[in-house]
């Protein structure tokens, strides 16, 4: 028998949010893209370890509140844009953490929250740790908060609760040959050589994208021989998205947000990089996720033009490391670089 004291409705949910709303409250400031997202995963559980009963918020881009809130250390999600001030209506929060720079440009967007407490990396007027340009992503955020708070932080703590919402295909080989920067894009022929291997190998191939990408998408599927319904590019959410790398046989793409997300559900990944090395953005060392790499680290991850260690990268050497890492006994080199 149900309790008659007991709040109900919506009087029930307006209870649970006052009290959400009660708690001492830490903000964290995070506005930029996926793979800026999902490499901040672990330093907002180690913030979540060192402030357990706070009311965590994260700071991000509209775009991404989805999928942050698929992340378990966080209760609400502000949405934000980067280096502008968050529309905060509450209290100054107790902690407020800067995840998106080095400074000061940043540092001011929480600093004007004016919290209790307040974690940055060191930059004129505002104390912390030293920021190191040659750091690892995820290691950087990892050692602020470790460094800032006294916590341990795991740099392998990536994985991303998988959507509820159902995927439009599973089991499926993903091939996204999009990237932010023409740099990073890795040239279409052979992005559609690779997802035409990969079809000629049994595997049902499906090429994605944002709605930015459909050409693009289009263009892979048509010289790989596939007809449209392989093309997902503009037809998935991004928790849609999610659910398909989230059950995908394979994943092949540029240094990108996909790639994070293939870390981030633990599926197989080739992932092909230029301009950045992998030493700073790549994937953490698990048998599972194979980069490969020729460059030097003096590329521009901005470029305007495909980056010559990006297209020193041969359909050969990816179509081998696929069939490497699907075979039956399972297991390949996990990296090729230099």
């Amino acid at each position: 028998m149900k309790d008659p004291a007991a709040p109900h409705g919506s009087h029930a949910r307006r209870e649970t949010l006052q009290r959400g709303r009660s708690r001492p409250v830490t903000v964290v400031l995070r506005p930029l893209g996926l793979g800026d997202l999902l490499t901040g995963v672990p330093a907002l559980r180690a913030i979540r370890a060192a402030v357990p009963d706070h009311r965590l918020v994260l700071a991000t881009t509209a775009a991404l509140r989805p999928l942050a809130e698929l992340i378990d250390a966080v209760d609400e999600v502000l949405p934000a844009r980067e280096l502008e001030p968050l529309a905060w209506d509450g209290p100054p929060p107790e902690l407020a953490v800067d995840l998106h720079g080095k400074g000061p440009a940043s540092h001011v967007v929480v600093a004007d929250l004016r919290p209790q407490r307040l974690l940055t990396f060191g930059s004129p007027g505002y104390p912390g740790p030293t920021w190191f340009p040659d750091e690892h992503e995820v290691r950087r955020w990892c050692r602020l908060v470790s460094e800032g708070l006294g916590v341990d932080a795991d740099p392998d703590a990536l994985d991303l609760a998988v959507p509820a919402v159902p995927p439009p295909v599973r089991d499926v080989a993903v091939v996204h040959p999009g990237a932010a920067y023409p740099g990073r894009r890795w040239p279409p022929d052979r992005f559609a050589a690779v997802a035409r291997h990969l079809a000629d190998a049994g595997h049902d191939v499906r090429i994605t994208g944002g709605p930015a990408e459909v050409q693009l998408a289009r263009s892979v599927a048509a010289g790989a021989g596939l007809g449209d319904d392989a093309v997902l590019a503009g037809r998935t959410t991004s928790l849609e998205l999610a659910a398909v790398v989230a059950s995908a046989r394979v994943v092949v793409c540029g240094d990108t947000g996909v790639a994070h997300l293939a870390t981030a559900y633990r599926r197989p990944s080739v992932v092909l990089f230029g301009p950045v090395p992998p030493a700073l953005w790549g994937p953490p060392p698990r048998e599972q996720h194979v980069v490969l790499w020729h460059g030097d680290g003096t590329g521009d991850p901005w470029g305007t033009e495909l980056d010559p260690a990006l297209a020193r990268i041969t359909v050969d050497e990816v179509t081998t490391a696929l069939d490497r890492l699907l075979a039956p006994s399972g297991g390949s080199p996990r990296a090729c670089e230099g």
